[in-house]
């Protein structure tokens, strides 16, 4: 009974040691090189996606190691997305530390339809700037309402406002061209905030251009939302308010756009949809119904806005 226990007790530590010298190998620098790589690691990786690519690209020797390693120190939440400098001479606990030390270029993720200040405040946060770049931002970025391009961008830590605005601007070079009229930008840019989905794009679009082209004024919420500053709903009152941008009160389009519209808006307005349509509202849910003339309009909104 004895020789038994004491032959388990040598083969558990056989096992045990055998364990920590592969566990040790494996946590080891890939090479000698000490040549930095770039490592990126996106916006909702997770850590097995991480380890996998780290042992793709020569970074650790096995990704099922440092998966434990990551979970086993609860460090899961401590990787952010961005872009890291590594090594293949660096031990897997190195590039751990390295990667929750944080990287050297953040992702910033700035959504369609936002007003040049809301994207002021989106780089502010997150690229851990303060007011004084905000304050720039504003100042550069307002003459190009509906051209600072909504997407995700890696940007350094330590980039300016005037590189932020620039590679933004060549951004919407590469998506749109150069072959969109500012009518057609404006008016992109109140399909983005008019709209709830895709596919109603191009039909509200069609019964915008149709009120434009038989002098109707457009009366869209939008455009007064963005005179006062805010995206809330606004009140009967506000409809008197006297801005250019009161597309109730003054024919035509308002003076420029309203935000900065993504490509399914912009594709939109360059490519209306005709329809026998020429209001359109949505209920509670978001749906949305259109009508053919006044009479109908009135009833939707009787049906469906509560």
């Amino acid at each position: 009974m004895i020789k038994k226990v004491l032959i388990f007790i040598i083969a558990l530590i056989a096992i045990s040691v055998g364990t920590l010298l592969w566990v040790k190998e494996k946590v080891a620098p890939f090479s000698t090189d000490t040549k930095k790589v770039d490592f990126l690691i996106t916006k909702g990786s997770s850590v097995s996606q991480i380890g996998n690519n780290l042992e793709k690209n020569g970074l650790i020797k096995n990704a099922i190691v440092f998966k434990f390693f990551v979970q086993a120190t609860s460090s899961q939440n401590k990787i952010q997305a961005g872009e890291f400098q590594l090594s293949p001479n660096m031990t897997m606990f190195d590039v751990l530390e390295t990667l929750k030390k944080g990287p050297a270029e953040l992702w910033v993720t700035i959504p369609e339809g936002l007003r040049h200040d809301e994207i002021a405040d989106r780089f502010t946060k997150g690229l851990s700037k303060n007011e004084v770049f905000k304050a720039e931002f504003i100042k550069l970025a307002q003459p190009l309402e509906g051209y600072l391009f909504p997407d995700t961008y890696l940007f350094p830590k330590d980039v300016t406002v005037g590189k932020v605005i620039e590679k933004m601007e060549t951004t919407f070079t590469k998506k749109i061209g150069t072959n969109i009229g500012l009518d057609q930008l404006i008016m992109a840019s109140i399909i983005e905030r008019e709209t709830k989905g895709n596919s109603e794009k191009p039909i509200v679009a069609g019964i915008l251009f149709k009120r434009l082209n038989n002098s109707w004024p457009l009366q869209v919420d939008a455009s007064i939302q963005y005179a006062k500053g805010d995206w809330k709903p606004i009140l009967i009152s506000d409809k008197n308010l006297n801005s250019r941008y009161n597309t109730y009160k003054f024919q035509g389009l308002p003076p420029g756009p309203i935000s900065n519209p993504g490509l399914a808006s912009i594709q939109a307005a360059m490519n209306p949809e005709d329809s026998e349509y020429w209001y359109y509202i949505h209920d509670d849910s978001g749906k949305i119904h259109y009508a053919k003339d006044i009479d109908e309009h009135n009833e939707n909104i009787r049906k469906f806005l509560k």
